[in-house]
Formats: structure tokens, C-alpha cells, sequence
């Protein structure tokens, strides 16, 4: 699965570690990430992430 990363901050999602902090179970693919989820780290939404 690919890593994704936030543009404003550089936190990388990677879908092996999911984010536990925020309820995400490891093996959660980023498309599947629920449309509120936010970056961990400063509160981005998903569009602001690229495909590393």
C-alpha cells in the first residue's frame, strides 16, 4: 500500500501503522481513511496529502 504525505507538515501515513491516536487500525489504505480524518500532527485534511 502507498505512504502518503501531509504537504503543510511532512507526517507520513503509512498504511502498515495506521494512526493509532486517532483510531486507525494498521492495514487501513489511505483511500479508506474516513473524509473527516485529519493529519495527527497539525490538523490537515486528506486532499492536503501527496502520494510519496
Amino acid at each position: 500500500m502507498d505512504k502518503y504525505v501531509c504537504g503543510p507538515c511532512g507526517y507520513v501515513y503509512d498504511p502498515a501503522e495506521g494512526d493509532a491516536d486517532g483510531g486507525i487500525d494498521p492495514g487501513t489504505a489511505f483511500k479508506d481513511l474516513p473524509e473527516d480524518w485529519v493529519c495527527p500532527v497539525c490538523g490537515a485534511s486528506k486532499d492536503e496529502f501527496e502520494k510519496e
